[in-house]
């Protein structure tokens, strides 16, 4: 397959075709020896891209969304960088302190949290926490008594290519009443917080979700909340195959819409996860088996030892399409379904849309998964139908 490096001519001076030269890690990966599936994590490269991006969104505290690759290499690094993180548990949080993380760096992102892990957060000197329901802050009150809190809200339009759920977070009505309610229990409510959807793959496609939020942030001031903190969430994009901006161009961009909508916000909060670690990460992995069903088939069907249950869920919907290496790129190429190894026939990564794959292909080749750094080895089962769960190599 045909992939364009760093250097290449992209159509405006704002957009990638590929961010980075991945030419070390793919080295890495193509000579060095392992016996599973295994995602290697460049820990320098992941450093550049926190530095593109801090210098797009300037006074904007990065809060790391951990859920997205909470390596200790990725965590320790960070740390060093003086990042903040969003931590959706209480697990999240401990790995975090194990990096030398201190309680001010660490905002507690979940809606859903258990009561236990509230208290536990509170006494370990967490002071900031996500709300989008009158039972959650009445457990935040319960159990973190004067604690900050922002409320979450829907976002009811998105451009991403995987928008969220209502799932997280409330309409505009209910988030004008938490502010309220909170004052009532005690706690301190200083914002917003929302998500315009994950792989949101340019700046402009943050506009109508920012007209919302400011206009709810307007009449929250109005109703005599003094909000001191607005954050803005992920979204911030990887490289899958489609032009996406320039990390730097991005969130200087986001961030120039801010400021027109919003003003002097006191504190900006951003949470970019696979924008901060995907680009950084390359899974290896083989070839099991190639076949077709039948010989009226126009499809080859691709085995692969890695599949949707050992790190590749964001295959689902075929929303996150990944780009495979393999030895044989550059000779002809067939349309093939790609598929994962278990027992399972939800176990199927590309079959809607399926990949371009060089026709020599065959078990026992080497594949190389390029920007698979985030959402990957967190997603990797256990022990289904007795794999081992996605190793991890930090590099």
């Amino acid at each position: 397959m045909t992939v364009l490096h760093a250097g290449a001519v992209a159509p405006s001076h704002t957009l990638d075709v590929r961010s980075f030269d991945d030419s070390r890690l793919e080295a890495f990966c193509a000579t060095a020896e392992f016996d599973r599936p295994t995602l290697v994590l460049d820990v320098d490269r992941m450093e550049t891209q926190y530095r593109a991006l801090k210098a797009g969104l300037g006074h904007a505290d990065i809060h790391y969304a951990v859920k997205a690759n909470p390596h200790p290499a990725i965590l320790g690094r960070l740390v060093k960088l003086g990042a903040h993180f969003d931590s959706a548990s209480r697990g999240e949080i401990e790995m975090c302190f194990a990096q030398g993380a201190q309680p001010h760096q660490i905002s507690y992102g979940n809606t859903i949290k258990r009561v236990g892990d509230i208290a536990w957060a509170h006494a370990a000197g967490i002071t900031l926490f996500a709300a989008d329901a009158e039972e959650e802050l009445e457990k935040i009150a319960a159990h973190a008594p004067g604690a900050q809190v922002y409320i979450r809200v829907i976002v009811e339009v998105s451009m991403a290519d995987w928008p969220l759920t209502r799932k997280f977070g409330c309409d505009r009505d209910t988030a004008l009443r938490l502010l309220d309610h909170a004052k009532e229990l005690g706690l301190d409510p200083v914002g917003f917080s929302f998500h315009v959807g994950s792989q949101t793959r340019k700046a402009e496609m943050w506009e109508p979700t920012l007209d919302a939020v400011a206009d709810l942030w307007a009449e929250a001031q109005a109703a005599g909340h003094g909000l001191t903190l607005l954050n803005i969430g992920g979204g911030f994009p990887a490289f899958y195959g489609e032009e996406i901006q320039a990390p730097t161009d991005y969130a200087a961009g986001v961030m120039a819409m801010v400021t027109a909508r919003f003003g002097d916000v006191p504190r900006l909060m951003a949470e970019p996860g696979r924008g901060l670690v995907a680009e950084a990460g390359m899974i290896v992995a083989e070839v099991v088996l190639t076949s077709r069903k039948s010989d009226r088939d126009l499809h080859r069907w691709v085995y692969l030892s890695i599949g949707r249950f050992s790190g590749l869920a964001e295959t689902e919907g075929e929303a996150i399409r990944y780009q495979f290496v393999t030895p044989h790129d550059g000779e002809p190429t067939g349309p093939c379904i790609v598929a994962g190894p278990s027992c399972d026939s939800a176990d199927v990564l590309y079959e809607k849309r399926p990949m371009q794959l060089p026709l020599a292909l065959k078990a026992g080749d080497r594949v190389l998964i390029r920007n698979t750094g985030a959402y990957t080895s967190t997603y990797s089962s256990v022990c289904f139908n007795g794999f081992p769960p996605l190793d991890v190599v930090a590099i």
